[in-house]
């Protein structure tokens, strides 16, 4: 009996080890990770200096931090959708991801102005600040909620230029008929002061402009609009930017797509998206210093700055029209209320160090 038992106790760990000490061979491997494809569309076209480029930088640090586990096909302005249905094509899931700017999208959510750029308002980094640590990011995603979209930041160009005129603006009556392409809050501003405000995508303007169809535009700032060529077009250049003060650009990805995402490539995603806000705004800083003398040195550029009555009363018609805009809707002025907390804290803030101490170096 006892020899019966010795004999069965070793079988049974002999089976035990075969099942479960038996080394690895290459009949027996993990599954592969699994690979996802996205598209991602956007409002500029192919690899525009800085608003182009900065998806495709996007699409190859995730395809690299991701071991090729996510890759992106980035497609321009018209190549897949036209340059103004981003936001409807990554709602709908013709494309997972899009990159663009948030004030185009006025016509399906107000607020979402709020969250490019404010007449007078928020820099770039004082908009970082506010998305990022002062509740921006909630709401944003509280006004997309309804389309099926996650917003994330996708860069800044920091404070613009005024834009290209045909005829020189010595006071708020010289904008009175303009016909000037300017979208978003600041369009309505101008509307607010006589001028017809037209929104095109930046493929359209150098045309647009040389054929008279517009009198005027605002674009960006020297980096981009050296690259249009709209030296070309028009005759002075004005500053500063008042309607576009920091104008953070957005990707917008499919909630659905991101969703089917594991937890690491979703926090690819996020953590890439922020690397690339900053990485534009350095972009930025660094070429439209070089790019303005450029346009100044080699290309005669008359650079102007706006009067200082036209200026103080863009910025009395700013406030009137950016409050009518909250008062739309209850989601708007949850958005503005917030917006004009942070950026009446931050200017305080910024008094007494940014803006002081430029005014101490200057």
């Amino acid at each position: 009996m006892k020899r019966l038992l010795v004999i069965a106790a070793a079988a049974l760990m002999l089976t035990a080890c075969n099942k479960d000490c038996e080394p690895q061979t290459g009949t027996s491997s993990a599954a592969p990770a699994q690979k996802f494809e996205w598209k991602l569309v956007t409002s500029w076209p192919k690899n525009f200096p800085g608003l182009g480029t900065a998806p495709e930088r996007f699409a190859e640090q995730v395809a690299q931090l991701s071991g090729g586990r996510l890759t992106i096909k980035v497609y321009g302005a018209g190549e897949l959708v036209p340059a103004l249905q981003v936001f409807d094509a990554v709602s709908q899931g013709t494309a997972e991801m899009g990159h663009s700017g948030a004030y185009y999208w006025k016509g399906k959510a107000s607020a979402a102005q709020f969250f490019t750029s404010v007449p007078f308002g928020l820099t770039a980094q004082e908009m970082n600040g506010w998305i990022q640590y002062g509740g921006g990011q909630a709401l944003w995603e509280e006004v997309y909620a309804p389309f099926n979209l996650l917003p994330l930041p996708g860069g800044n160009t920091g404070v613009q230029m005024g834009g290209w005129f045909n005829k020189e603006i010595n006071s708020v009556d010289d904008l009175k008929g303009l016909k000037m392409r300017i979208p978003g809050l600041g369009g309505e501003v101008l509307a607010r002061a006589g001028g017809t405000p037209v929104t095109l995508p930046g493929g359209e303007i150098f045309t647009s402009l040389q054929t008279g169809t517009i009198d005027a535009t605002e674009w960006v700032g020297p980096y981009n609009d050296l690259a249009f060529g709209l030296y070309k077009v028009a005759e002075h250049y004005y500053f500063p930017g008042w309607h576009e003060p920091g104008s953070m650009m957005e990707f917008t990805i499919n909630k659905d797509a991101f969703a089917e995402l594991p937890a690491d490539l979703q926090a690819i995603v996020r953590i890439t998206a922020k690397a690339i806000n900053e990485d534009m705004l350095a972009e930025y800083t660094t070429r439209n210093q070089t790019a303005l003398v450029e346009l100044k040195e080699k290309h005669g550029v008359d650079v102007r700055e706006f009067p200082a009555d036209v200026l103080n009363k863009l910025q009395t018609l700013s406030d009137e029209v950016v409050a009518e805009v909250a008062s739309a809707d209850p989601l708007s002025q949850k958005v503005y209320d917030s917006y004009k907390t942070y950026r009446d804290q931050v200017k305080a803030y910024h008094a007494v160090s940014e803006q002081a101490y430029i005014n101490a170096r200057d």
